[in-house]
């Protein structure tokens, strides 16, 4: 008997969201085609949504999933957390993200938590307004993941570090260079005041 053939393991994990059946009405009669939304994740802080039509169910999920793959966002997730609240709207619907103590799981409705689970992040309270609809809710909720900064990109964003290239390419603060300025400048004080104190500047 043949072998059936090997299918190849995706790249991303994924959750249908959503899945209806739209029409659309032409001059011969209606046309049905099947619309699916897709969130995918691979539960390392990378996730993405994709929503695409089709003439059957199959054909409508691979298109979301390609569509997802192009809109692959990369999450901060720190002690299994996001590092700071976020709030996002988009249409009517709108989306409070707040970080949580370990222990605590996720705090969320279904098109959240799809996404949540697959940006790997297992601690959070969350919370919905506005709207029901579960393809703005997905998209208000990816829009509030991109505001999401660490510390050290939000201190870079201000100007209150500043990266200097080094052999060892270690990373020194602004600060650093400020003390090493002040004792360069102090030395010099005072080799001038000995100089004059020996007789060699008059």
């Amino acid at each position: 008997m043949p072998r059936a053939p090997i299918r190849e393991k995706k790249e991303f994990e994924q959750i249908l969201v959503d899945l209806a059946r739209v029409t659309r009405v032409v001059k011969g009669g209606r046309r049905f085609r099947f619309r699916a939304s897709l969130v995918i994740g691979n539960r390392k802080g990378k996730v993405g949504f994709g929503l695409a039509k089709g003439r059957d169910v199959s054909q409508a999920m691979e298109k979301a999933y390609h569509q997802a793959k192009k809109n692959i966002i990369t999450v901060p997730v720190t002690c299994e957390t996001i590092p700071h609240e976020a709030r996002s709207k988009f249409g009517s619907a709108m989306v409070i993200l707040k970080p949580a103590s370990r222990g605590t799981g996720i705090i969320a409705g279904g098109a959240v938590r799809a996404v949540m689970d697959l940006a790997g992040i297992k601690n959070i309270v969350s919370k919905m307004y506005g709207s029901a609809n579960k393809i703005n809710n997905v998209k208000a909720t990816i829009a509030a993941l991109r505001q999401l900064r660490t510390k050290n990109e939000a201190l870079k964003m201000r100007g209150k570090i500043k990266v200097v290239k080094d052999k060892n390419k270690k990373h020194k603060s602004k600060k650093v260079e400020k003390t090493k300025e002040k004792k360069k400048k102090n030395y010099e004080v005072e080799n001038f005041f000995e100089k004059i104190f020996h007789g060699i500047i008059t």
